[in-house]
């Protein structure tokens, strides 16, 4: 049985989503509503872009250190640590944290609600970034037809 790279080439597909119930986090969400991070699994291009994360934050410190040169330790370090640049994160952190950053459906996720979430619920943050990359693994899905705009023609009564 041969692939068949034509109807690949032509299938539209859909990102795979996963809602990861996070009942930790339930003071967080409105009352009432269920207490879940929705998130999607990552492109070839956005899986790459998250693992540079380690080299892309070491130089970032770099420059950060270079630029701030007349601002005080105090303010270098907290600035770094909000980032998650500090000398001690390691690189398999600076990637999750852009996994979660690129990943996250609902809520929407930045760098700094990412470290914070890392810092803070360190459980919650390897579940969804654990889930992340299990949606990555399984690849998208092979997205349903949309319907037809067009209006079949009436035929005679």
């Amino acid at each position: 049985m041969k692939f068949d790279a034509k109807k690949f080439l032509k299938t539209k597909f859909v990102k795979r989503t996963f809602s990861v119930p996070v009942p930790d986090l339930r003071d967080f969400f409105p009352d009432g509503e269920e207490a879940v991070w929705t998130v999607r699994g990552l492109t070839g291009q956005e899986l790459a872009r998250a693992n540079e994360a380690a080299d892309r934050s070491k130089n970032m410190a770099t420059i950060l250190s270079a630029l701030s040169s007349d601002v005080s330790k105090e303010k270098e370090t907290a600035v770094k640590e909000l980032l998650g640049l500090t000398k001690g994160t390691p690189a398999d952190i600076s990637k999750r944290i852009e996994h979660l950053v690129i990943g996250s459906v609902d809520p929407e996720c930045n760098q700094e609600l990412a470290v914070k979430l890392c810092e803070t619920y360190p459980v919650e943050f390897y579940q969804l970034t654990n889930k992340i990359m299990e949606l990555t693994g399984q690849g998208q899905m092979p997205g349903k037809p949309k319907p037809s705009l067009e209006t079949p023609a009436s035929g005679p009564a």
